[in-house]
């Protein structure tokens, strides 16, 4: 007779245990096949939760770069006003010095914000030419890349931008555009980065979706199954209890005689 706390298919220890888990495929030997499937639906929630969340990183250091990227663009456009205001030559060269003196005040802030940004420690301004940050984006370790720009005063060209010497004013011009461009790059990846995640979250839904038509317990048929097992077993015990009874009769017959 199968117990009321047994774990078999046909007990209602099983039936119990599937109604108050929500699951019906708790080890392989309650669906072989079922056991596998749910198995590799796991693998991929999980290996899409990860990349999604792979995504979602790089989506923030995208902004955080966007950011930096706008102040370091004020910056450069303030540069650009006193350029074109030092271009006159009724200022005298003492003039041309106070103008200089903000335009090193702010290449320094350019020079800070460049260092300053970065994202979990790693910096996303002040990096090597051509630097592309790759990761994981799903379960099954598809590479995404991304890149933003070297927006040190070096690599920008203004390390040496002074008024009060021979200057071009197409060299602010040309920092200017380079930050433009970076920062419409970095805005399309971050539009693909959304995309990929919106993707992800769909195929997401979809696979527990799957999950649980696989694996999720229905409980109206499982409460019918309880109730169905529960009859079979009182009926067990009564049969078990009338041998019982049987045999007590017969070995008192047997004692009489």
């Amino acid at each position: 007779m199968s117990g009321v706390n047994g774990i078999g298919m046909g007990s209602s220890g099983y039936v119990y245990s599937v109604l108050s888990s929500g699951s019906r495929v708790q080890t392989a030997a309650q669906g072989a096949s079922e056991s596998a499937i749910l198995q590799e639906q796991e693998r991929q929630v999980g290996g899409l939760n990860a990349g999604t969340q792979n995504m979602e990183m790089a989506k923030g250091a995208l902004n955080m770069a966007d950011g930096a990227t706008a102040q370091i663009t004020d910056n450069l456009q303030r540069m650009r006003e006193l350029a074109v205001k030092a271009g006159n030559g009724l200022l005298s060269d003492e003039d041309k010095s106070y103008i200089q003196d903000e335009i090193e005040g702010l290449k320094a802030g350019i020079a800070e914000i460049a260092d300053k940004t970065n994202y979990n420690g790693v910096p996303l301004l002040d990096n090597e030419e051509g630097k592309v940050f790759q990761l994981s984006t799903d379960a099954n370790g598809t590479t995404k890349s991304f890149t933003t720009v070297n927006a040190t005063v070096e690599a920008l060209g203004i390390a040496d931008f002074d008024v009060t010497k021979d200057f071009d004013l197409k060299d602010i011009d040309k920092a200017i555009s380079t930050i433009n461009k970076g920062r419409a790059t970095m805005g399309a990846q971050t539009n693909s980065f959304e995309a990929a995640i919106n993707s992800n979250n769909n195929v997401t839904y979809n696979t527990v979706s799957a999950q649980s038509k696989t694996g999720d317990t229905e409980y109206g048929e499982y409460v019918q199954k309880l109730q169905k097992q529960r009859t079979l077993e009182d009926v067990q015990i009564a049969m078990q209890k009338k041998r019982q009874e049987d045999e007590e009769n017969r070995k008192l017959g047997l004692f009489n005689n």
